[in-house]
């Protein structure tokens, strides 16, 4: 998208940037997709962009699918805050712990359990991978030899969670073994939203997955409901965007790098340019 049409499609944010709200993803949106999630980082010129960018805004966070305090890790910025776990966590600035959704607090035991019964030797094998997010518990397969054995082990786990009153989440190659309650990030906007008040009155919100079309769709049910004047939806475009991405997004940037571009457009001398 052009320079023009991106300064146009942010001016509700820029016009009184003390009453806006910038949210974003972070893997695929603030670092780079990479093989092993562990790895991935959030360059350092992006990092200082957003710095800038929080220092101009009225409220700046970070939702991810990662747990809260890893995801406050990762960025490295203690200045903003952080909803964990697709929404079900909220690690505000300054604090040194995250707060869990108490609806969902209950279902870590039986979450994490079942996540190692399945982490097996078998599973190992093929190269899937588990993650524990507290609430939630990942198999990751991407960078596995063989996917297609690897995709089939995973899919056994998926009919064994269900079958286990679990929900799952399937993503760009891991899926998600979650509790039997609602968990998206629209939530997680709504929660961030919340926290920071009613003087804000304009949101933007950016990210690269399918997770993240829930927190566009909580957009624009608080500007329906006239909690919010304005919302911007941002997609990141890449080779792995999920169908319905770019057509729900009001502008649409390519991978990180994109994001980078659009984090010095909306702090562009202090707004004034």
């Amino acid at each position: 998208m052009t320079s023009a049409l991106t300064i146009e499609a942010l001016a509700p944010l820029r016009r009184d940037p003390r009453r806006a709200a910038v949210m974003l993803d972070i893997d695929g949106t603030l670092a780079p997709i990479v093989e092993h999630a562990a790895d991935a980082h959030v360059p350092e010129p992006t990092r200082q962009l957003l710095i800038a960018v929080a220092r101009i805004y009225g409220m700046v966070g970070c939702i991810s699918g990662r747990r809260a305090s890893e995801a406050r890790a990762m960025v490295s910025i203690g200045s903003i805050s952080y909803v964990g776990s697709h929404g079900v966590e909220l690690l505000r600035a300054g604090w040194t712990e995250a707060v869990l959704d108490p609806g969902v607090a209950e279902w870590v035991g039986p979450v994490r359990q079942f996540g190692r019964e399945n982490d097996t030797a078998r599973i190992r094998r093929v190269r899937v991978r588990l993650e524990d997010k507290g609430a939630i518990v990942a198999f990751h397969w991407r960078g596995a030899p063989d996917e297609a054995a690897a995709l089939a082990e995973v899919e056994a786990i998926a009919r064994r969670a269900e079958d286990a009153g679990l929900r799952t989440h399937w993503g760009r190659k891991v899926l998600e073994i979650r509790p039997p309650v609602r968990i998206d990030k629209g939530e997680g906007v709504v929660r961030l939203l919340t926290e920071a008040g009613p003087e804000i009155r304009t949101a933007m919100y950016i990210g690269d997955d399918a997770t993240d079309l829930d927190a566009f769709s909580a957009l624009d049910r608080l500007v329906e409901a006239g909690r919010l004047t304005d919302a911007i939806r941002v997609g990141v475009r890449s080779d792995e965007s999920p169908s319905g991405l770019s057509e729900r997004a009001d502008l649409v940037v390519d991978g990180p790098d994109g994001v980078r571009e659009l984090l010095v457009r909306l702090g562009a001398e202090e707004t004034g340019s």
